[in-house]
């Protein structure tokens, strides 16, 4: 069956933004147990594509209750994407839920029996037959194929919405919507559709509501620009939307408006490009052919492995050392045991040492350093909960600072820390 039957009848209403909708199934999801990142995921590729979507729901692993909001959002919606309850086991029931709510009975659809097939086979894995489960689709539908899984997917019209089923595993979520579910929306939106762009700019050193305020003219001076504010702790993103009929106008209305954002919120900027802060730092090491050595206390090895979680890092990360005790800041990097006994661990002098000392070990263009007080217990009247010194080993100079949180949550502390001493390596490198 084509999938050009099943939407025809949405090109005939002449909607300049189609409403979406977002169902996660599944009683992990439900109760919590497990993080819905497929929700945001979704949702920020659909507005991308011109979609408004309106809703987010979630609902467990009940039958009346799967199938009852698929009837819901097929009466509000004209397109819905949703994930999970595709797998062999007893507990995945959306497909079963969506023959319900469209009023049809459930068969066995070959071309999706045979992906299923070539998936283990492929694998060289023997096939349990509670798989064929997986290609069991509500008559009326379209499989849609899983590249990355062995459950299908599948698109079927319910109501006056056209649905798309996917798996609730991300990695294959991601991969059959870009792959497969947006360019039948494109196709979808024919004529009719709008432009949507979106630009992310990730900021770091002011809090949500400081940034809202830099922000507040943004919306008046640049009609038809909507502005989203997001929290990636300690990160703060700014998402600017941009929609209309004529690409060239939209995008220039988003660069302005991206202008006058930068403009506003000046150094505090990371990137453009929704990029973290590990990532800019690890881009700016980079593009000069600077080499990095870290040595950490409080922060117990988290700069470290931010900058290495990025792909890459291995052309200007050079060397960690966690050095918690003084012992070990004196033995193993080589800082003056007068300096810690003249202003303690807990000190700009002694994070210019460290940073110094790694530096020195490594021969690394920058040395960077850590040392605080992350709590909830060990403050003092001059040194409270929250407070890091960091150093900063230049090929010119050695630099240390000082700052104090807010934070009486020992991983809400550490994560600040370590994000602001790279905030301080990237403030060198600009």
């Amino acid at each position: 069956m084509k999938l050009e039957v099943l939407y025809n009848y949405i090109i005939l209403k002449e909607k300049p933004i189609m409403i979406a909708e977002i169902l996660s199934t599944g009683d992990e999801v439900r109760s919590g147990a497990l993080v819905d990142s497929n929700s945001a995921h979704i949702a920020e590729v659909l507005e991308e594509a011109g979609l408004e979507v309106t809703r987010h729901s979630t609902v467990g692993d009940d039958l009346t209750a799967i199938s009852s909001i698929i009837k819901e959002i097929g009466a509000r919606a004209d397109v819905a994407v949703v994930t999970g309850g595709l797998g062999p086991t007893t507990d995945d029931i959306t497909a079963e839920a969506a023959a319900i709510a469209a009023g049809v009975d459930l068969y066995e659809d070959d071309s999706a029996l045979l992906s299923v097939e070539k998936f283990f086979k492929k694998r060289q894995r023997l096939m349990n037959p509670l798989n064929k489960k997986q290609a069991m689709l509500p008559k009326g539908s379209k499989w849609l194929e899983n590249p990355v899984g062995s459950a299908p997917g599948f698109a079927v019209k319910i109501e006056n919405c056209l649905f798309f089923f996917l798996p609730g595993v991300p990695s294959e979520m991601k991969k059959m919507l870009s792959e497969k579910v947006i360019p039948e929306i494109y196709a979808l939106c024919g004529g009719i559709r709008e432009y949507s762009l979106v630009r992310n700019i990730s900021t770091f050193g002011l809090t949500e509501a400081a940034v809202n305020e830099n922000l507040l003219s943004v919306i008046n001076d640049y009609p038809g620009i909507k502005l989203g504010l997001r929290a990636t702790f300690p990160e703060i993103h700014v998402k600017l939307y941009a929609r209309g009929k004529d690409e060239k106008k939209v995008s220039e209305l988003l660069e302005r408006a991206t202008g006058s954002v930068l403009e506003k919120l000046g150094i505090r900027v990371l990137s453009t490009k929704g990029e973290p802060m590990e990532v800019v730092v690890g881009n700016l090491l980079k593009s000069r052919k600077a080499t990095l050595a870290v040595a950490e206390s409080c922060t117990g090895g988290l700069v470290s492995n931010m900058l290495t979680n990025v792909s890459g890092s291995s052309d200007y990360f050079l060397f960690s050392g966690i050095t918690y005790s003084n012992d070990s800041k004196i033995n193993v990097l080589g800082v003056q045991r007068a300096v810690i006994e003249k202003y303690g661990a807990v000190h700009e002098e002694t994070a210019k040492e460290m940073a110094a000392c790694a530096r020195r070990i490594t021969s690394a263009t920058y040395g960077l350093s850590t040392s605080g007080i992350a709590g909830p217990a060990g403050g003092t009247e001059g040194k409270p909960v929250g407070t890091i010194c960091i150093g900063l080993a230049t090929p010119e100079k050695v630099k240390g600072f000082r700052f104090n949180f807010q934070f009486w949550d020992r991983l809400m502390n550490k994560k600040v820390f370590a994000v602001t001493a790279l905030d301080v390596l990237r403030k060198e490198l600009k």
